[in-house]
């Protein structure tokens, strides 16, 4: 509960116990076994911000945080605890402002980002490329970027690797060596982030964060709530979203030093599904976001079942604490809840060691910094109760906080012009040319062949008519020929008579 410019947490033997408004963004962890009441925890402080005008994302692992839009119920235990936190006066049961989002668009609006938006280096981290492959990611991107090419989905990243492919002998000279080996690496590693949803989370219209930096008209924050009941299931989807939303945080907003209260208040249910098995450049970035982020106005909170979930480089980073119950049956479990012990600030009223494992639901060790930043000691402290529904929301209720969010316009999937589709069209402009040539060449090639049938055609008439001519050249010689010897013989006939008769005349005379 929101409460005289402090976040009211419980109630404790020397009295209320609160965080400060103006230190909520020095960050938190808020640990527990399954059972202890840790969700309720979150749920009161997410509340609170929201009554303070504090904008909240909620990472809901169960699927239990949804209550948060509808009112409680009130209940005899209910109104003891009222009484006994002394709130009857300013208590209500009320649903909060509250916006829902799913990456697999089931239970919420979706959640939507483009793989320029990823980029190549947190790209080349959560599909854990050789340092060659994410150089050839680089060359990628930055091939995309010189030619205009969109990165809008996978299927535009993976146009961009057949296309890089097809023309790496090119581009050799200009951006370096690209090997088939390393683009068939990044063609398999895209497989498993396919399989996991990655064709719903990278797309657009893409998410603006300053959605998830809004007041509803009577000044309440927004609680944006993200469905992770499957998408912890799908660890390379989950990684990316978190690298992604993190980046996207520490790279946009702007330093602010301190301020009166947060800009934006982050819980990360289940935490422990966050850092078990994750990649070491996940737990970098967080522990660089955790460090630098404060002076941005962000906090953030983890909740988890035990602090040795969390990272030590992260959990030095998280000024207040708030420990349910844990259980110590073996060795390291005790080790673990030694350890818990020691990160407060000791109360002499009690053994924090002892109490951690006695505490019952719905009680805590609390310690927060009080408003000048210095750690208060630990308490043993009844945690209040939520104003909101403890359970999980009915559709009825969800659905009616969907219709009056005001972020309809995640919902249809806008698919604008980018890579795909100009390489796409530019192979069919490519094939279509190289089918004309074809074609052409084709016709070309008929037409030479009609020629030389045309030439030899013509060779052969020209020979037919050479030797028609010869032949009447021939026939003409014989005729003149036989005219000659005709003449001939009969000249000599004539000259033959003429000689007969000159000599038969000579000898009549004689």
């Amino acid at each position: 509960m929101f409460l005289d410019n402090n976040i009211y947490l419980g109630l404790a033997d020397e009295g209320r116990v609160f965080l400060p408004l103006n230190m909520a963004n020095r960050h938190g962890l808020v640990a527990g076994a399954s059972g202890t009441g840790k969700t309720i925890t979150m749920k009161v402080m997410a509340e609170s911000f929201s009554d303070a005008g504090v904008p909240v994302f909620l990472c809901d692992a169960k699927g239990d945080v949804s209550g948060l839009c509808a009112p409680g119920k009130q209940s005899d235990s209910m109104e003891k605890r009222i009484d006994k936190f002394g709130i009857r006066d300013s208590f209500e049961y009320k649903g909060y402002p509250v916006t829902f989002w799913d990456i697999y668009q089931q239970g919420g609006h979706p959640v939507r980002i483009t793989v320029s938006d990823m980029g190549p280096d947190l790209l080349a981290r959560i599909l854990d490329l050789t340092p060659a492959q994410e150089g050839v990611m680089n060359i990628i991107f930055r091939i995309a970027d010189d030619k205009g090419l969109k990165l809008i989905d996978l299927k535009d990243l993976r146009a961009m690797v057949s296309y890089v492919d097809e023309h790496k002998k090119e581009f050799a000279v200009e951006y370096g060596n690209i090997t088939t080996q390393s683009l068939g690496g990044i063609s398999r590693a895209l497989l498993p982030l396919e399989d996991q949803g990655g064709d719903l989370f990278f797309g657009e219209p893409a998410l603006d964060m300053a959605d998830w930096m809004r007041c509803d008209e009577n000044g309440k924050g927004m609680v944006n709530i993200l469905d992770c009941v499957k998408l912890m299931q799908n660890p390379k989807l989950y990684t990316s979203f978190l690298l992604w939303m993190l980046s996207e945080l520490f790279e946009t907003l702007p330093e602010e030093g301190d301020m009166e209260k947060p800009k934006l208040v982050f819980f990360f249910d289940e935490a422990h599904m966050l850092f078990s098995d994750a990649p070491k450049a996940l737990v970098q970035k967080v522990e660089q976001v955790v460090k630098l982020i404060r002076s941005k106005g962000v906090g953030i909170y983890f909740v988890t079942q035990s602090p040795g979930d969390i990272p030590d480089s992260v959990l030095a980073q998280l000024s207040h604490r708030v420990q349910h119950a844990l259980r110590a049956y073996t060795p390291a479990e005790r080790k673990a809840v030694r350890v818990a012990a020691q990160s407060f600030r000791e109360n002499p009223a009690f053994k924090t060691e002892d109490l951690i494992c006695e505490l019952g639901v719905g009680k805590a060790l609390v310690s927060c910094l009080n408003e000048e930043g210095v750690p208060q000691m630990v308490q043993h402290t009844s945690i209040i109760c939520p104003q909101s529904l403890m359970a999980a929301a009915d559709e009825a209720s969800r659905s009616a906080a969907l219709m009056k969010d005001g972020m309809e316009k995640y919902d249809e999937t806008v698919d604008n012009e980018s890579a795909y589709e100009v390489l796409t069209e530019k192979a069919a402009e490519e094939e279509k040319a190289a089918e004309e040539a074809e074609a052409a060449e084709k016709a070309a090639k008929e037409e030479e062949k009609r020629l030389a049938k045309e030439e030899k055609e013509r060779e052969k008439a020209e020979a037919k008519r050479q030797k028609e001519l010869e032949r009447q050249e021939e026939k003409r010689r014989k005729a003149a020929e036989k005219r000659k010897e005709k003449i001939q013989k009969e000249l000599m006939d004539v000259g033959v008579k003429a000689l007969k008769r000159g000599l038969l005349n000579t000898l009549l005379k004689r």
